[in-house]
């Protein structure tokens, strides 16, 4: 005779077809799966990001260390700066594949106003921040 659930199944079981195509599923999409490439992070700054890198006053390459990223932008839009003045890297790593014909642009006055510089995609630029009080992810 069999024991009677109450029309409930236990927590966790499943009929044996759903549990081996939920297990097939999750293989296949591990397969599939692709972590994020180091080739797609331009000097340290993540793909379709813009990234500011530490003050450097000295001037060349050296201040684009991945170590020195002190700010990730990722979403369009104004973004004020605070106690950021000298000399920084500011690198727009908004490539054709994650953010088509976007642009960074820096801005003399807070939340976007008075823009002076355009930063195209996989573009780096060194600037003296002291009068940029903002930096603004644009797309057309």
């Amino acid at each position: 005779m069999r024991t009677r659930t109450h029309g409930r199944r236990r927590r966790g079981a499943m009929p044996g077809t759903v549990s081996a195509l939920l297990a097939t599923a999750l293989v296949t999409g591990l397969a599939t799966a692709t972590p994020a490439r180091a080739q797609d992070a331009y000097y340290g700054c993540p793909a379709g990001a813009v990234c500011l890198y530490a003050r450097d006053a000295e001037s060349g390459w050296s201040g684009l260390d991945p170590k020195r990223i002190t700010n990730v932008y990722w979403s369009y839009g104004a973004h004020n700066l605070s106690n950021v003045v000298g000399l920084h890297w500011l690198a727009n790593n908004q490539t054709p594949d994650s953010s088509p014909n976007a642009w960074a642009e820096t801005c003399t006055r807070y939340n976007g106003v008075n823009c002076t510089k355009q930063i195209l995609p996989r573009m780096a630029i060194q600037l003296d921040f002291t009068p940029i009080n903002s930096i603004v992810l644009d797309r057309p």
